[in-house]
């Protein structure tokens, strides 16, 4: 069997996708029109042609920018249902997702409006494609901390449909110390805690998470390679890193495929994962992730095979649904 088939056949999770990242420039100038809103860039191919970014901020200024369409329930569900219904061909089985509140919030949008559209999408997602999901409400990080903590207490009452707290946007010069106090608070409210480090910020950023922050995964993690001691860390506790290796690429993390550090990360026994973080934004998603890293670092169906099961060991799913779907993809191993 060829590798790309392989790849597109296997059952597979995905633990770092940004809902407002899924969002397609077709659907964003459908919506805009819908609300009535005037958006910078006057065709679809105007705003792909955008997507050649530089750096982190200048996605997230583009990012901003197109989430700013969304208004209404209907829009975050229509978002977010587009986005299952990609997962459903991709044979991805389980999907945890970010969502970023102060995003809409900031903009006059109420909290309710936007976490009902995206759950009532992903509950009839899991009832018509079989698809589970976790939702983790990510805080800005180039917000201060009074907003973040303003913002977890309008999550309490929508506590059971949400998992996790992370954090995101801009990395540099927003240390996870920053956001210390509110990390406690939301584990006092029965909260995991992921959070963005090392992606452009140091090592020890990915430190401060783990010391500061409890964090039960890491998502990016590139630089924690610079510190070995750190390396040892995590591959000792086996603390999950959700790596993106398209965004890696379109961010210039990396300047080209072939030297993403992914198969470093294998081979120092790290627990590491493939997924797409903004895929409209970064030209591809889950399967496109695997099948042009696999291509550009020669990695074999044993590897494959290894990441898809680490997709699910790394998840929040309970333990005796992790064994399932993990019986899945060895079934699928198997008969390949």
């Amino acid at each position: 069997m060829k590798l790309d088939k392989f790849i597109k056949e296997i059952p597979k999770a995905e633990l770092h996708v940004h809902i407002e990242g899924t969002f397609e420039p077709e659907l964003m100038f459908e919506i805009a029109r819908r609300n009535n809103i005037k958006i910078k860039y006057n065709s679809v191919d105007e705003l792909k042609k955008a997507y050649d970014f530089n750096n982190l901020q200048e996605f997230l200024d583009i990012y901003y920018s197109g989430a700013s369409v969304l208004i209404n329930e209907q829009d975050f569900y229509d978002m977010t249902w587009a986005y299952m219904e990609k997962l459903y061909s991709q044979n991805v089985l389980h999907a945890e997702i970010f969502f970023d509140p102060q995003t809409h919030t900031d903009r006059g949008i109420q909290f309710s409006t936007v976490i009902t559209g995206i759950h009532n999408a992903l509950e009839n997602a899991e009832k018509k494609f079989g698809i589970t999901t976790k939702l983790t409400m990510c805080f800005l990080r180039h917000l201060d901390e009074d907003q973040a903590s303003q913002t977890l207490d309008q999550s309490l009452e929508f506590k059971e449909w949400i998992t996790a707290v992370g954090l995101d946007s801009s990395e540099i010069g927003h240390p996870p110390s920053k956001f210390q106090r509110v990390f406690e608070k939301a584990q006092d409210e029965g909260f995991l805690t992921v959070a963005h480090a090392g992606e452009e910020g140091p090592p020890e950023y990915v430190w401060e998470a783990l010391n500061l922050l409890n964090v039960k995964r890491i998502d990016h993690g590139n630089r924690a390679l610079e510190d070995e001691t750190l390396v040892q860390l995590l591959a000792q506790k086996q603390i999950p890193l959700t790596v993106c290796p398209l965004s890696n690429l379109k961010l210039r993390v990396v300047d080209k495929l072939a030297d993403h550090p992914l198969k470093i990360m294998m081979d120092k026994n790290l627990l590491v994962t493939i997924n797409s973080d903004d895929p409209s934004y970064f030209g591809g998603q889950l399967n496109d992730n695997y099948i042009k890293l696999a291509k550009a670092l020669n990695l074999t169906k044993t590897g494959i095979y290894r990441l898809a099961k680490n997709s699910f060991t790394a998840s929040f799913l309970s333990d005796s649904e992790k064994t399932n779907y993990i019986k899945q993809v060895d079934g699928y191993h198997k008969s390949s």
